[in-house]
């Protein structure tokens, strides 16, 4: 079925869908327009059956025994309660009740059949119902009854012999509208049982009769009367043309129904994209004429001029998926509407998790980027599949060239290896737009909480690298000619001369340069200004008489300087105020390593409805990465002190 609202086409596994004893059987999913019951449901793997009686002598039952007497073929839809909805991606296959789908799809896993309704069009095309030759004799029945009620005679007050006498009028009507004669001319009108002309009791019988009569007749407008208190005009139809107290009741209840709200009117805003646009308008996001085209801009603009509020954003959800409700009185029916637990096929749907999703991801990465990110700067990142350990090879020993022999003939260099592993985990937090973000109308929640949400992330990757990268003292060691100590390691010209000289006298396994160059000089916030002036100033004075300094800088615009506040504060072992590095370029050789599953560094969010004991609409950010030091000869450290 392709059902207006999802992006996807919609498929329901039949062996996941169950269904009580008695299904009502409905006029387009409209639950005040009854036609009747079914009593025999049958789900099969490739088909629904059912079969049951017209229950209703109404408008609506009415109209569907009509078209179909008179040979119009009605199609059928169901009303299914989702339990279980599958995403089938694009480029993959998946066989349901038999027959096989290609993705993009949507498969209903687990459902409960609420409902078949009549419908002139139907989602799926090949679904039909019919009201069965047997009906027959209660068709011309309800036409008999209506056309007693337009002569304005009550059908149940009719005795026997009246009912018999009208039976042949209509008959011969029907016969003489049809310019043919009927079958079965209608026999006259029994005459009354007399048993002696103008006997006295022929006479009472008649006068008891046509008193009864009346008194019926008083007795259903009395009736009516009092059913259509504050409708004269339901009334006044109700009295002239026959109807009984059900059937003027019935028109006064469906007078004082709740109009249709706005989302139904010729103005629809029945698209996502429409009320993702108008979050974002509201908030007044930066992004947000980028992600839009001039179209739903426009409507969103017009369709909520003061912006709009998070119960409406939610009650034009809910009355999209066919909520009748004006207000969120009934906070979990509005919930639930909106979240798409209740598909009917006969409406226009919007699953409000998927516009929560797409507006709360562009407020995640807003908050994910306002922490500190040095430590991307200073690491490489990895690509990683899957949550399994992972193990790189960098590969060492006679790489060079050899000069080639006369004849041509190469010879076959040695390669050995040195391993370096990672392993991404997952790391997550649960948050929830609650009850009273709900009832004040706080838009401002589902950009909150996502930035929260953002900021979270982005703190915890900064936790685990800073923890990881801090905590190196068996990684910079004097054993690996990486670590510097003493009063000459202090960050300056000299300290960082020295940190140059240990740097490029780093060897490999081979006991041969590395090759690797420094680029980076990375410090803690007590450092940031000599390190900004190692780099950027062309000359440095030193004030004091007895001492003799260069004034030129031998060290301008050589390293570019990285700072963190992470490398000095307390809570990570191995943090310092003087402590420094010098690292290499990360692209060509890496101390740290970052490995992001599927490549992504950014965190995802999601949204749903809150479980049942929590009224609201939960959101869950989580990021899967994980950090590991890498290669000894990528960096040097320097203690900066005695």
């Amino acid at each position: 079925m392709r059902v207006a609202g999802f992006y996807r086409p919609i498929v329901i596994d039949l062996a996941g869908l169950k269904s009580n004893k008695r299904v009502p059987i409905l006029l387009d999913h409209d639950p005040t327009q009854i036609v009747g019951q079914a009593d025999d449901v049958s789900i099969e793997p490739r088909e629904i059956t059912l079969a049951g009686v017209v229950t209703g002598d109404d408008d609506a039952a009415g109209k569907v025994v009509t078209h179909a007497k008179n040979g119009f073929v009605w199609g059928a839809s169901v009303g299914v309660s989702i339990h279980k909805l599958e995403a089938v991606d694009e480029k993959t296959s998946v066989t349901v009740n038999g027959q096989t789908f290609k993705g993009p799809i949507y498969v209903v896993r687990a459902g409960s059949l609420r409902e078949v309704s009549f419908l002139a069009i139907g989602a799926d095309e090949k679904a039909s119902g019919k009201i069965a030759a047997g009906h027959a004799a209660e068709v011309i029945d309800m036409e008999f009854n209506e056309w007693l009620k337009a002569k304005g005679f009550d059908p149940d007050a009719l005795t026997d012999d009246q009912r018999a006498s009208l039976q042949a009028m209509f008959d011969a009507e029907q016969a003489k509208d049809s310019d043919a004669p009927p079958e079965n001319p209608p026999k006259p009108a029994p005459k009354p049982k007399v048993e002696a002309a103008g006997s006295d009791d022929d006479e009472t019988s008649v006068a008891d009769d046509i008193r009864a009569e009346v008194v019926a007749e008083k007795k259903r407008i009395q009736e009516i009367q009092a059913a259509c208190k504050g409708h004269p005009d339901i009334e006044v139809k109700a009295i002239e043309e026959g109807w009984t107290r059900d059937k003027a009741e019935l028109e006064v209840l469906r007078a004082g129904r709740p109009k249709a709200p706005a989302i139904h009117a010729a103005e629809n805003v029945t698209n996502g994209h429409v009320l993702e646009a108008a979050c974002l308008l509201t908030a007044k996001h930066a992004e947000t004429e980028k992600q839009f085209d001039e179209k739903t801009l426009d409507t969103a603009s017009r369709r909520f001029r003061g912006g709009i509020g998070l119960q409406e954003l939610l009650l034009e959800a809910a009355w999209a998926n066919g909520f009748t409700g004006r207000n969120f009185r009934d906070h979990r029916a509005v919930l639930r509407a909106a979240c798409g637990r209740d598909l009917q096929a006969g409406f226009s749907t919007i699953d409000i998790s998927d516009i929560l999703s797409n507006v709360t991801n562009k407020f995640l990465l807003e908050g994910f980027f306002s922490v500190e990110r040095t430590w991307r700067n200073i690491c490489a990142v990895r690509n990683v599949s899957d949550f399994k350990t992972v193990t790189s090879y960098r590969l060492i020993g006679k790489d060079q060239y050899e000069t080639v022999a006369p004849g041509g003939e190469l010879k076959h260099g040695t390669l050995g290896n040195e391993k370096y592993t990672n392993q991404a985990d997952t790391h997550g937090l649960l948050l929830a737009i609650d009850r009273r973000d709900i009832i004040n109308d706080d838009l401002g929640a589902i950009t909150t909480v996502p930035r929260k949400l953002g900021r979270g992330s982005g703190l915890k990757i900064n936790d685990e690298f800073w923890k990881k990268f801090l905590a190196n003292s068996s990684f910079f060691t004097t054993g690996n000619k990486n670590y510097l100590t003493g009063a000459d390691t202090v960050l300056g010209i000299d300290g960082l001369t020295k940190a140059e000289v240990a740097f490029m006298n780093l060897v490999d396994s081979d006991g041969k340069p590395t090759g690797i160059m420094p680029v980076i000089v990375l410090v803690p916030p007590a450092l940031s200004a000599t390190g900004t002036m190692l780099y950027k100033s062309l000359e440095i004075r030193d004030t004091t008489a007895s001492t003799k300094y260069p004034v030129a800088n031998p060290h301008q615009g050589k390293f570019r300087t990285e700072v963190s506040r992470y490398l000095s504060n307390s809570h990570y072992t191995g943090h310092g105020e003087k402590a420094w590095y010098l690292l290499a370029d990360p692209n060509d050789v890496a101390v740290i390593e970052v490995a992001f599953l599927n490549g992504q560094e950014s965190p995802t969010i999601e949204t749903a409805e809150a479980d049942f004991n929590v009224l609201g609409i939960q959101m869950r950010g989580y990021h899967d990465f994980g950090v590991e030091l890498q290669e000894t000869r990528a960096g040097v450290k320097s203690k900066g002190e005695a």
